[in-house]
């Protein structure tokens, strides 16, 4: 999914000088992907917990508030296009620095926002430039320590992890009686410090852009099974999402603080992340369909709980279920998309994995944003079921080889 990568937590922290200093490589051509996927992670954690002060500054209804939340998902399902079209083709190190400049910008285009229409047009931006680097990061990475690869995947993985897990929970403690303007401020000057470190660094292998070569994209429509995981991935991370924007909103209807509001993000970032490493020596032949059935009950239950109930503990189980519900979706569904990718279609299969799960949040918030809470339940149940009969339809036979 969109956001694979962070499940590569690592149970340990991991001390940063430690590992750079036993790179072959400049600190900073490491230090800088890793801190704009820092910046990445924190604008994809955070935003949930800002949304009911964007909505209270500007006056904006839910469904105002829905575009404010979605145009950053369509831009990034662009901008992953964009990448996988020309993330081989051209020089890497112009195309991921150009998306983290795109990605700076637009965040401190947000934080200057003086009207609705403004907010949007740089969340768009920041979405298309976080679309175009974010894939490139542990291409980056490898390419730039081809000896120790493991060591620079390890780093950015478990950082990755722990920004996700707690950044909610330090901005909702700190700063979230102050402007939300300060955390597009931060990440916008986070993305444009790893930009500096990009522009004056060069990858040990920097490749000639490679010769385009003639593709047959039919071939992707030709693969039922990957059509099935591309749906199961749509139905999934669409209601996810659903969730991910609704909760902050109806936390805060509900009179409930900014630092709860993050407590139960980092619940539910924390418990994905944990089952994350759990399950990344059970997502093999013999368990990888029975991880993506259980994915659909546990959104499912998730989001019952929370819209049905008002008690505290209801609420932290809930956030508990939905982080380990993405969790089994995420890892079994991306294997399986470059399982069934065509030959030589792996990095596009893999863009339209992301791309699917965007569309998949934007049409469900779309939607249901405008619907009571009972509909809004009785549409997540529907999706949860059509995704558990796409896990079942997808060939066993398939699952079971290699």
């Amino acid at each position: 999914m969109a956001e694979q990568h962070l499940s590569q937590l690592e149970p340990k922290a991991t001390d940063i000088r430690r590992i750079t200093g036993g790179l072959a490589v400049p600190r900073a051509v490491i230090i800088g992907p890793i801190a704009a996927y820092i910046a990445f992670v924190m604008e994809f954690t955070l935003v949930p917990l800002l949304l009911p002060a964007i909505q209270s500054q500007f006056g904006l209804s839910v469904g105002d508030l829905a575009w404010v939340f979605n145009s950053y998902g369509a831009a990034v399902a662009i901008g992953v296009l964009f990448c996988g079209y020309f993330g081989d083709t051209l020089n890497i190190r112009r195309v991921f620095g150009l998306g983290v400049a795109l990605f700076a910008t637009g965040a401190l285009v947000s934080a200057i926002a003086q009207n609705y229409e403004t907010l949007v047009a740089g969340r768009l931006l920041q979405g298309f430039g976080s679309g175009v680097f974010s894939p490139l990061v542990p291409i980056y990475l490898t390419r730039a320590s081809p000896d120790t690869p493991g060591r620079a995947l390890i780093l950015w993985g478990s950082i990755a992890g722990y920004i996700a897990a707690f950044a909610p929970l330090l901005y909702g403690n700190l700063l979230g009686d102050h402007s939300w303007r300060l955390a597009f401020v931060f990440i916008a000057i986070i993305a444009a410090c790893a930009w500096v470190l990009l522009t004056r660094s060069q990858l040990s292998q920097d490749p000639e852009p490679a010769t385009s070569c003639k593709r047959d994209y039919r071939e992707i429509l030709r693969s039922r099974d990957l059509l099935i995981t591309f749906a199961y991935v749509f139905c999934t991370y669409g209601s996810i999402t659903y969730y991910i924007f609704r909760l902050p909103i109806w936390l805060s209807e509900n009179e409930i603080g900014a630092s709860s509001i993050g407590l139960f993000l980092s619940v539910a970032w924390l418990t994905f992340s944990f089952i994350s490493t759990l399950l990344r020596n059970l997502v093999d032949r013999h368990h990888i369909l029975g991880i993506m059935l259980a994915a659909p009950l546990l959104i499912a239950v998730a989001v019952l709980l929370l819209f049905n109930h008002q008690s505290f503990l209801l609420v932290a189980l809930s956030s508990i279920l939905i982080g380990a519900g993405l969790a089994c979706s995420n890892a079994p569904s991306t294997q399986l998309i470059l399982r069934f990718a065509p030959e030589g279609m792996t990095a596009v299969s893999a863009s339209l994995d992301i791309t699917f799960a965007r569309i998949g949040g934007i049409a469900t918030i779309s939607i249901l944003a405008w619907m009571e809470g009972g509909y809004a339940d009785l549409t997540i149940c529907v999706l949860c079921l059509l995704a558990l009969v796409c896990a079942q339809s997808v060939s066993r036979s398939r699952i079971g080889t290699g």
